[in-house]
């Protein structure tokens, strides 16, 4: 009887730690995306929830990765022409020296919102481990893409896909 005691309430203590445990509710490809505070250079917040009615680009990269940084001009140019439409661009940068961070954006010209997560926090709770990896968020907050890789997010490809998502995915 013991025993049988144990095992229940050792089950029951998995059970709510697994409840709690927000991590182990992201999805890796599609579903509801967490979501995240972080802070941009100027130490102003962003929350991802802030920006629930508009498609999200959200960006995994990192300074020391030849294939992020080959990238950023394209999504600079998305960002340009769909900025001004219900679409927002955050680039998560998991460096974990802050001064690296620092010194790139002031190098490379970039015209979208870059956020530190020094700590890889959002990174683990997105479990990104390829650079670059990107997720397109929807404006009811679930991620339709995931994409591993480079891309030119300057493409007639890539407007077509968020000029479709910005009109209501269809």
């Amino acid at each position: 009887m013991r025993t049988a005691s144990r095992f229940l309430l050792l089950i029951l203590c998995l059970l709510l730690f697994a409840a709690c445990n927000k991590e182990s509710a992201v999805p890796t490809s599609k579903g509801v995306a967490a979501d995240f505070t972080l802070r941009d250079l100027d130490g102003k917040e962003h929350k991802l929830s802030d920006y629930r009615g508009k498609v999200v680009f959200l960006n995994f990269w990192a300074t020391w990765c030849p294939p992020c940084r080959a990238e950023i001009p394209s999504m600079g140019r998305l960002n340009e022409v769909m900025g001004s439409k219900d679409f927002v661009m955050l680039a998560i940068n998991v460096d974990d020296n802050i001064k690296d961070l620092e010194s790139f954006v002031k190098e490379v010209p970039h015209n979208f919102t870059v956020l530190s997560d020094a700590d890889g926090k959002i990174q683990k709770l997105y479990k990104v481990f390829k650079f670059p990896e990107t997720f397109v968020i929807d404006r009811q907050g679930n991620i339709v893409e995931h994409i591993v890789g480079a891309r030119d997010w300057s493409s007639t490809e890539a407007l077509k896909f968020f000029n479709t998502q910005i009109a209501g995915g269809k």
